[in-house]
This record gives structure tokens, C-alpha cells and sequence, in this order.
């Protein structure tokens, strides 16, 4: 049984899946209370499914872009998962994650989420055959995303409010933003690629896997001097 972790923006959630099989899935809304709420809808979700920790045998993580705290909280609680259970560990791009429900529609797929500093964090997908990584994940602005938009696109993900009216004032037509119902991201997303990659043996290091960051996390330097 395999467990998937997400903590990578203002929405948690976690699943539970035989051979990448959705067997149960909780999201919620904790804002900055990721590394206490986490655990506790683990457990929630372990005793729904009628099962314990003992029994898996995966652990998939959503490593962001995202917040740096949100970030840490998952990644750390998975890989110390994966440490005491001595299980593979697949870490996955939260932008890949808000792609892949519109992945058949066939159009170029663009998964936005807000950086601050009046910036996006975005990503381009597309399955044409295949499920393809047009462009990584990537800081950048509205008006450059739009001006690097040549065709009909997906745009999904977090995608701020005020963005979306910027976008389809900038690309009329060619901007298709479907409803936040339909891009609130789930973790059985999540739980379908970490599975495809842990079937072609794809898992990452307990070592060297690292949370996306697209910027560097802000650190206050000291006013003493020595």
C-alpha cells in the first residue's frame, strides 16, 4: 500500500492506494498548520481505510513549487516515513500534479501558482502520445507568460484571481482557465505519477531529494558585530 504526502501550498492532503489503485484521499485547508495537522490526518486516514502504518509500501510526496514551511513539513515527514519503514520514496512537481487532470484534452497545459514579489511560478505540460514536460518549473510574470503563449493553452493550478482576469485580457481566446473546482488539486494526482514512476523504477535518494525551490528561502542576516 502506498501513502502520498502534500503539504506544498495552503492546501494539505494525503492518499492511500494499492498498486497506484485510490483506495482513500483527505484534503483540507490548514494554512501555516501543516506540520501539526499533518499526522493526526494520517492517522485519520489509516484507520478510514481500516489499515496501519505497517502495511506500506511507498511513500509519494509533492515537492513543490510551493511555501517554504509547507514544503519542509512534507518532504521531512515523508522521508522519515520512508527512513523508519525502509520504503522507496518518489517525490513529485506539484505544477505536475495540477496538469494532469486536463492532460486529455491535448492542448498545452500551464499550471500557475503565486510567488510573491509579483511574480508566478509556472510549468508547461502536454500528452500527445505521450505525457511530455514542455518547460520546468520556472519563475516569471503574467505579461512574459502571456507574450511566450502562441497557441490555445491550458492555464490551472492555483491561479490568483486577479491573474486569471490579466490573462484573458492579454490572450483573449487562446487563454482556457477552467473553474477552481476543477483545478483544486488533489493527492490522487499525486498518487497516479508517483505510481507510473515507481513501476519504471524511477525513485528518488532520501539524500539528495530536495523540495523545488525556485528562490531562495529568506534569511535574516545578524546585526551583531564581531
Amino acid at each position: 500500500m502506498e501513502i502520498t504526502i502534500d503539504t506544498s501550498t495552503g492546501w494539505g492532503g494525503t492518499a492511500l492506494s494499492q498498486d497506484g489503485n485510490l483506495l482513500a484521499e483527505l484534503t483540507w485547508k490548514p494554512g501555516q498548520n501543516h506540520t501539526s495537522e499533518l499526522f493526526p490526518n494520517i492517522e485519520r486516514l489509516l484507520q478510514t481505510a481500516k489499515t496501519d502504518i505497517k502495511s506500506l509500501s511507498a511513500v509519494f510526496v509533492a515537492i513543490g513549487p510551493g511555501s517554504f514551511n509547507g514544503l519542509r513539513a512534507g518532504i521531512s515527514a515523508a522521508k522519515g516515513l520512508a527512513f523508519s519503514l525502509n520504503l522507496p520514496l518518489v517525490g513529485i512537481s506539484t505544477l505536475e500534479a495540477e496538469a494532469l487532470p486536463f492532460a486529455f484534452t491535448g492542448l498545452p497545459l500551464c499550471p500557475i501558482h503565486d510567488a510573491g514579489r509579483g511574480e508566478i511560478a509556472a510549468a508547461l505540460y502536454c500528452h500527445t502520445g505521450s505525457w511530455q514536460q514542455l518547460k520546468e518549473e520556472h519563475l516569471t510574470d503574467i505579461e512574459s507568460l502571456c507574450e511566450n503563449t502562441s497557441q490555445k493553452t491550458i492555464f490551472c493550478g492555483e491561479i490568483p484571481p486577479a491573474a486569471i482576469d490579466h490573462i484573458r485580457a492579454l490572450l483573449g481566446d487562446k487563454a482556457v482557465i477552467p473553474g477552481w473546482e476543477q483545478r483544486l488539486r488533489r493527492p490522487g494526482y499525486i498518487t497516479y505519477l508517483g505510481w507510473q514512476r515507481l513501476k519504471a523504477g524511477r525513485t528518488d535518494s532520501l539524500i539528495t531529494l530536495q523540495p523545488i525551490y525556485l528562490r531562495q528561502p529568506p534569511i535574516t542576516k545578524s546585526k551583531k558585530k564581531y
